[in-house]
Parts: C-alpha cells; structure tokens; sequence
C-alpha cells in the first residue's frame, strides 16, 4: 500500500462540493485522514475565498490510476478543465504526493510545486504530516512550514458545519 496526500479545493458551492468529494474518495480508498478546513483568499485572480484541506490515503493503485480517479470526482462536481487555470471552480483535487515518489510526466507532477509555493496546501499538509519527508528537498514538511514565509498569510482554520458529518 503507498500512501498518497490529496490538496483539496473549492471556492463554488464548496460547503456541498468538498464534504461530497470526501465521500466519494472514502468509496475508493477507504478510511482518510483530513486536516483542518483553511479559508484562504483566491490566488492569481479575484474571485470568493476558498476552502482548502489535505486528505491522507492509501491504495495499492499506480499514481496515474489514482490521479484519474480524482479527475473523475472533479467532473462528477461540475469541474471544468476548459477554464483558465486560476480561476473559481466548483473542486479542485491534486495528488500531491505519493509515497516517495518522483514523478514527471505530463500533467502528472509528484510531488507538486504547489507543496513549497502555498501556504494552502502546506499549512494543512504539515498538520497532518509533519514528520514526514518531501521526497525531493528531504526536509520535513514540518520545518518547510517553520520556514515558510508568513508575513503576508491570510488563511486561518474554519470550522464548516458539514466538518461534524465527516
């Protein structure tokens, strides 16, 4: 079994799209560790805040296999693929590692960029995996996230009601 860290996001209809896409990743791979729900302003384009989380699972699937599963859940959502790429949208899944894996191949990029570049997807990924190695750099994202420049931060913990059905 490889585990595999999931960036979660949504800034449409996100208090149905994001409890939604939770359980339909339960259905697939069972039990899953979340992280706290971040509010956090759109990057790169004005647009409503977003609601961002990391989810922990693991499956004896490839990467490729697991990444088109998640692409199918962004489309069961209402996900465009044809909009810009920042933009609103309705879900927005990203495998963001998977095991120690390295991989480079096409649209599939493990471990993403987006682990160093964004305090959404950082913040919750050392919440629940602080010990844990970045395949690349070898520092924990636990120290990333000490280090991470933080004078100009605006997300903050959320505590959405769907979060006690989860």
């Amino acid at each position: 079994m490889t585990i595999g860290y999931i960036s979660v996001g949504s800034n449409i209809d996100k208090e149905t799209h994001i409890p939604s896409s939770l359980i339909a990743m339960q259905k697939l791979f069972g039990h899953l560790t979340v992280s706290s729900v971040y509010e956090s302003t759109a990057v790169g384009f004005i647009g409503d805040t977003f609601h961002n989380l990391i989810v922990k699972f693991e499956s004896e699937l490839d990467a490729k296999q697991v990444a088109k599963l998640l692409r199918q859940i962004e489309l069961d959502h209402g996900r465009s693929h044809s909009a810009p790429k920042f933009s609103s949208r309705t879900l927005d899944l990203d495998l963001i590692l998977y095991g120690t894996q390295i991989i480079s191949d096409g649209r599939l990029q493990i471990p993403r960029n987006e682990i160093e570049c964004y305090a959404f997807v950082l913040e919750p990924l050392a919440e629940i995996a602080a010990s844990e190695l970045h395949p690349v750099s070898q520092q924990s994202f636990g120290t990333l996230w000490q280090n991470f420049d933080k004078e100009h931060l605006t997300q903050k913990i959320i505590y959405p009601a769907w979060l006690s059905d989860i």
